[in-house]
């Protein structure tokens, strides 16, 4: 009996030690064959420089040429994935950091069209030149124009967004001039603006009336968080300060409105740090790569957590990334109604890699979801309250659409962002009347902490009346 066991468990090993030879084999030719492709794809790509670079029409950088290379197979992953060389990369660093020597704009662009102005920053030279949000840059005229330029100045059609960047900026006290059109201009007009140091203050805190507080987070950058803690201390004093005397209550912050709108997003740590500050227990964000192994979860903790108290965050369609990240998860946790128009829709996750020479690598490495496990990529965040924007009376039109996530070429769409499949493998919200901004969603969310408070004492008598405590 043991002879007959003995020699079926020898078959058995020579049977598993075929199939795993076999196996060898097998990823061994796989390998090859991976290898071999590669060699050839590497053999066509040195083959097409190398005819471009001796028979082209005129002499070429080559530098210049393995850089496009680099863009054009980027590009072929998604809108956010790209190879940045050296002035991009800084340009980066910058937008982190807060401070630079320009005008002080935040712009946006489509292909074939004029840059677009999202909003010029407070207290910047082109907010004191007269520039608003909407305003279209038609032609750029630098300082020191490059030294390919044939003209003075240069329509900004066909220019990238960092190239636009480059030339508005430049040394405090220098001045340029871009040329603007403006719904209600007939023709575009020249604004010279003098640059200055720029400081991108990302948090401002104020009250709007007393006991009502409002957070303007303006993008999410290396001190946001120090920011924001600065500007809810000087909120809490001020509502002090404004109490009345004698009042029986004791003064408190009755509510607070946030507002992320045309907030275009930035560093991931800082949204889970701004959240965090008005929750104590639970996800605020995770990300999710393409392995289920790769998820991350980041955790509220108790240690800052504001006061409980009502809130409204207001978003619209500018409202991007790190900034969905903050409003997606009070929104889950139930902490605060979310007002305004639908999000951008960026559910994706970008890692920076260092390179070589001073360049960077910026890849999309995961997809990020809100506690309650929503991917809002290409969907955006809905509020809980829409306020629509509204017309504008001096020009009986609708405001233009906003470009969202979805309008990008290459953008994940939602379907494959589900959270399922992930875990198996400005001034769009106002009117002008008379020279005075109105801004009607800052005013409905006022309405809704006021009504807030106000329904709360209704309830407490019920609760009495039907004995709960």
């Amino acid at each position: 009996m043991s002879d007959r066991m003995d020699s079926g468990a020898q078959r058995r090993g020579f049977v598993r030690g075929v199939a795993f030879t076999l196996m060898a084999f097998a990823l061994i030719g796989a390998s090859v064959t991976f290898a071999k492709t590669r060699y050839e794809d590497l053999a066509l790509f040195t083959s097409v420089l190398t005819h471009v670079r001796s028979n082209y029409v005129e002499a070429v950088d080559e530098h210049d040429l393995l850089t496009g290379a680099l863009n054009g197979m980027l590009r072929k992953l998604d809108p956010h994935s790209a190879f940045l060389d050296t002035d991009a990369y800084e340009e980066m660093q910058v937008d982190t950091r807060g401070e630079f020597h320009g005008l002080g704009i935040e712009i946006t662009k489509r292909q074939g069209e004029p840059i677009e102005v999202v909003s010029p920053i407070d207290g910047t030279p082109a907010q004191r030149a007269g520039i608003r949000a909407r305003d279209n840059i038609v032609t750029i005229c630098p300082t020191e124009p490059p030294e390919e330029w044939t003209e003075e100045c240069r329509s900004t059609k066909n220019m990238s967004l960092l190239e636009a960047v480059q030339l508005m900026r430049g040394r405090k006290g220098t001045e340029i001039t871009i040329h603007i059109m403006r719904s209600d201009f007939d023709e575009p007009r020249p604004f010279t603006v003098k640059r200055d140091v720029v400081h991108i203050d990302s948090v401002e805190g104020k009250l709007l009336e007393p006991s009502y507080g409002y957070l303007r987070i303006s993008a999410f950058q290396e001190r946001t968080d120090k920011e924001l803690f600065e500007s809810l201390e000087q909120i809490h004093e001020d509502v002090e300060e404004s109490a009345e005397v004698g009042s029986e209550e004791p003064p408190s912050l009755r509510g607070l409105v946030i507002d992320l709108r045309d907030n275009p997003g930035g560093l991931l740590d800082q949204a889970v740090k701004v959240a965090d500050a008005w929750l104590d227990e639970g996800v605020i964000v995770y990300t999710q790569g393409r392995e289920a192994a790769q998820r991350q979860d980041y955790l509220a903790t108790p240690a800052q957590s504001e006061p409980e108290y009502p809130i409204v965050v207001l978003v619209n369609e500018g409202s991007a990334s790190a900034s969905e990240i903050v409003a997606g998860a009070l929104q889950d946790h139930g902490r605060a109604l979310v007002l305004g128009a639908e999000t951008f829709g960026k559910g994706s996750v970008q890692t920076v890699y260092p390179l070589e020479g001073g360049a960077a690598l910026r890849l999309t490495t995961a997809l990020y979801y809100t506690p309650s496990g929503r991917s809002i990529q290409e969907t955006g965040i809905r509020p809980d309250i829409a306020v629509a924007p509204l017309e504008i009376p001096t020009m009986r039109v609708e405001a233009p659409r906003r470009m969202r996530e979805r309008d990008l070429e290459g953008h994940f769409t939602q379907e494959e962002a589900d959270p399922d499949e992930a875990g198996s493998s400005g001034e769009e919200a106002g009117e002008e009347k008379q020279g005075e901004f109105i801004d009607a969603q800052l005013d409905r969310a006022l309405e809704v902490l006021k009504s807030w408070r106000y329904f709360e004492q209704l309830r407490q008598p019920q609760e009495v009346a039907d004995g709960s405590v």
